[in-house]
């Protein structure tokens, strides 16, 4: 495999031989690294410090009131066994690659975890308990996901999805018994379980058209047949329906009549919808609810941070609420016997811990202390909530990260650092990639979220689609104008940074404003719409053409053409820093071997990094490690000027 990317990269540096660039490759690891110079040693140094921090992520209960928590032993993320709080975390797997999720078989000792590799995201489903060897359950060769339970554990339901097909089939098996799953459901299209019915007789399935639209059915497990809910209601978002007791009615998260995610429910004869939620600003973004349907819990997203609220569903009355640290949601379970919350957490000085909320006695018990490395939480910077105006009068909200110790009357550099998704959210969590780069570089790092990006309502995340694109990339061009007018930042030394889809803004933000800006990074970017929709793994294409557009459309193509970073790379007349996965099922290795060429082609410099082990995202620690390693140096050549 190393061979046939080494050729690859050759090709690359071939292709760039008109402009008399030598362009020099080695192997580190799994990495091919091309034209990249060798990583100084305090650098490597530096980032250790900001690399060894370790999270508590909550997976689910056990029914003996214990957990399942996952966090980072070595380098990737294992599954671990919490006894009590404050109880050691006993390493339970140590497989070579992470564990993305885990969920306890009810009413069992044993679970089932979700796994891939090399970053592929042709996920498989495992079974096993605290000690012992896991089992597969799924076929090789395809992509698993959605698994849910019945309440006695007999009823395993998932969706597969499989190469080269657009295609997804609902599967069942009971995980006690064994043996061959059978076929409940198929459908030309992305569904995915969500909850089994008291009965068993009974399934909630999600049709996922778009990150802006989500269709409701319910099938019969004896027939095979399938019925959508309320199918005359308008368009709109639907998360995480469950059942309610008795069967008639649902729950879940939705924005069905409204500009923000609510909490409703749902009869499952007529469709009529009530909010459990009335006048709430923001979105609802997850919940949870004892098995007798009687207390309820949720997390409110308010311009970043979370707020979770406890009450009885019934009469609606508030019980009593947990005081947390300011921060972000990343887990909200009531225990199998209703007694106790889970609740996960992060925030900008803390990697990520879980805590428990006793519901009747009203106290907050910590389970975990996650470790930050040989870092100080004093000294870390708490993010500043800004808001810029754009072009259009636009009101665009950014976190800011500025560096402690900087003389008075500096200017620092800036990192304009954009999310991807497109629909997702920067927000105050742990980031210590922006901690790190206001600490050693002594940069400002700005995380906007630019229109088109979640949690500020439905018209807010429809600013961007389709022809409005690039409305998002003169976002950036408004905080360019913003950064200007700041005393303490440094117009003249600023670059712009991003992941996937922030990739593809890195990349449109260099070709319109390339005169602004020392540099970019990005990382497995969309350099080209056409290529990317051609090419992005089946099972998403029609997911993702609802979001971009269709290039398959002649008037859609041409739009698509002229929006691509590709199409005006030539604009490009600073450094960039380029990585990619070549695993990467999203965003496949052309976009950015296509743009290194052409970029290389035009005498443009150009650093390329790419991970044979790693998919959309770099998870193995030692990959991690040396991306980071690679763009300080490469960032820190950007910004060694003077400062004004």
């Amino acid at each position: 495999m190393f061979k046939h990317l080494a050729a690859s990269l050759t090709l690359v540096a071939l292709a760039a031989g008109a402009s008399a660039q030598t362009v020099s490759q080695r192997q580190v690891g799994s990495a091919t690294l091309s034209g990249v110079p060798e990583i100084p040693a305090d650098v490597r140094e530096a980032v250790q410090r900001y690399q060894n921090s370790r999270a508590a992520q909550f997976e689910d209960w056990l029914p003996d009131g214990s957990m399942l928590i996952a966090t980072r032993f070595g380098a990737t993320q294992q599954l671990h066994h919490v006894a009590k709080p404050g109880a050691t975390r006993t390493q339970i797997t140590f497989g070579a690659e992470p564990i993305a999720s885990a969920t306890v078989i009810p009413g069992t000792d044993r679970f089932v975890m979700t796994r891939d590799t090399g970053g592929d995201e042709w996920f498989q489903l495992y079974t096993r308990g605290l000690t012992g060897t896991a089992q597969q359950l799924t076929q090789a060769g395809t992509r698993n996901g959605s698994p849910v339970f019945s309440k006695d554990g007999s009823l395993l339901a998932w969706a597969r999805a499989t190469k080269g097909s657009a295609a997804y089939t609902i599967l069942g098996i009971d995980p006690k018994a064994g043996g061959t799953p059978r076929t409940l459901y198929q459908a030309d299209g992305a569904v995915g379980p969500s909850d089994i019915a008291p009965d068993k007789s009974r399934l909630i399935f999600v049709r996922n058209l778009s990150n802006r639209e989500d269709q409701l059915f319910e099938l019969d497990l004896a027939t095979g047949e399938a019925r959508r809910i309320a199918p005359k209601a308008a368009a709109a978002v639907y998360q995480e329906p469950r059942y309610l007791p008795g069967g008639k009615t649902l729950i879940a998260i939705s924005d069905q009549g409204s500009d923000t995610r609510q909490l409703v429910e749902i009869d499952l004869a007529t469709g009529t919808q009530r909010v459990l939620t009335p006048g709430l600003k923001w979105d609802v973004e997850s919940y949870d609810l004892t098995d007798d349907g009687r207390v309820l819990a949720y997390a409110v997203n308010e311009d970043g941070f979370s707020r979770v609220v406890v009450q009885d569903r019934i009469t609606r009355r508030a019980l009593p609420q947990p005081t947390l640290p300011k921060g972000v949601l990343t887990a909200l379970m009531f225990s199998p016997d209703g007694k106790q919350l889970a609740i996960g957490l992060t925030s900008a000085t803390s990697a990520g811990d879980v805590w428990s909320w006793n519901v009747d006695g009203g106290e907050l018990t910590r389970w975990t202390t996650s470790e930050l490395g040989d870092l100080d939480p004093a000294q870390l910077a708490e993010p500043e909530l800004i808001r810029f105006k754009s072009f259009d009068g636009l009101s665009v909200p950014a976190f800011v990260y500025r560096p402690k110790g900087v003389p008075a009357g500096t200017r620092t550099p800036v990192i304009i650092d954009i999310h991807g998704g497109p629909e997702a959210q920067t927000r105050p969590i742990w980031n210590y990639g922006a901690q790190y780069f206001a600490d050693v570089l002594k940069a400002t790092v700005i995380l906007p979220n630019v229109r088109g990006s979640d949690g500020y309502g439905k018209r807010y995340l429809n600013l961007d689609n389709a022809e409005k694109r690039e409305d998002s990339v003169k976002d950036i061009g408004a905080l360019l104008d913003w950064v200007g007018r700041q005393p303490t930042l440094d117009a003249s030394r600023v670059a712009v940074y991003g992941q996937s889809y922030g990739g593809y803004m890195s990349l449109a933000a260099m070709t319109h404003y390339s005169d602004r800006l020392v540099g970019g990074v990005e990382r497995y970017g969309i350099s080209n719409w056409i290529t990317f929709l051609e090419r992005t793994e089946a099972y998403r294409r029609d997911n993702r053409r609802a979001e971009y557009g269709d290039e398959r459309n002649p008037k859609m193509r041409a739009v698509l053409e002229r929006i691509s970073p590709i199409t005006s790379v030539n604009r490009i007349k600073k450094p960039m820093l380029v990585m990619q996965g070549a695993n990467d099922p999203r965003v496949p290795q052309l976009e950015s071997d296509q743009v290194v060429e052409k970029l290389r082609a035009n005498g443009n410099e150009t650093w390329y990094v790419l991970f044979a082990d790693e998919g959309h995202g770099f998870l193995k620690k030692p990959n991690n490690d040396l991306r980071r390693e690679v763009e300080t140096v490469f960032l820190r050549r950007l910004f060694d000027q003077p400062p004004r």
